[in-house]
């Protein structure tokens, strides 16, 4: 069931959507050659905590999972597509690394939820492009999340963009309604087709989160219950927005 949001719950998720970036963009700095995954839990747990809020992801136990997750912030590296755990098996980066870095943040008792990919000192040219396709990607799946648009279609934008490139989506792997709970209804896909799926209305709030792999679109998930990775091993980068749907368009809360 899709549980609408009142505008005053969306100007509260607004303000929780500001820090939440803010944290983000301070993490994204931290990600240098030499540092510890540990390191950068440890610092986003810290963050968090001054700001007075809570980290949305620590004890949560989705569907299917036999434990709740360990941390505050998933980080996946390379291959790793998404759930990474960075307090169990100590990772430092590496020169040349990518870094997702997904998080959720609990305000005042509502949830936005955003995600970035971010280099690791210097890239490859094929990291980098991966990087810029799975950004845009995750744009033209907002701008497809118009009132009165269906959600079908912002799969038909976000898999436009990904074709082109050579570049293959995340197969399984989709947004997701966000706000009372980390995961809610409607489900969105990142392929779709065209007028098909629930009616975007206002007061609904999505986390759009396009996975890109540069090979197989095929995952494997690892032995910690969480863990996802690219069946072949190739890269794989992630963005994600929590974004309102208003009368007249939309709005990000994560920016």
């Amino acid at each position: 069931m899709i549980k609408l949001k009142t505008a005053k719950e969306i100007e509260i998720m607004k303000e929780g959507g500001r820090r939440h970036a803010k944290i983000l963009q301070e993490i994204a700095k931290l990600c240098k050659p030499g540092v510890s995954t540990m390191f950068l839990e440890e610092e986003t747990a810290r963050m968090i905590r001054e700001r007075g809020d809570k980290a949305s992801f620590l004890g949560y136990k989705p569907a299917g999972a036999d434990r709740p997750f360990p941390a505050s912030i998933c980080i996946s590296i390379n291959d790793e597509i998404v759930h990474g755990i960075p307090n169990e098996n100590l990772t430092i980066l590496k020169e040349g690394d990518i870094v997702s870095l997904d998080l959720g943040v609990t305000h005042e008792g509502l949830i936005t939820d955003a995600a970035i990919t971010v280099p690791v000192g210097v890239i490859d040219d094929e990291s980098k492009k991966l990087i810029e396709v799975t950004r845009e990607s995750l744009y033209a799946g907002i701008e497809a999340a118009q009132p009165g648009n269906r959600i079908g279609d912002i799969g038909v934008a976000v898999s436009a963009v990904v074709e082109k490139s050579g570049f293959s989506l995340a197969e399984d792997l989709v947004g997701h309604g966000v706000g009372y709970k980390v995961h809610e209804d409607p489900y969105v896909p990142n392929v779709g087709r065209v007028g098909t799926g629930e009616q975007i209305v206002p007061g609904m709030v999505l986390a759009l989160e396009p996975m890109v792999n540069v090979g197989t679109a095929k995952i494997k998930v690892m032995g910690d219950g969480y863990t996802i990775k690219t069946k072949d091993g190739s890269r794989s980068a992630h963005f994600e927005h929590s974004i309102a749907i208003l009368e007249k368009g939309n709005i990000i809360l994560t920016l």
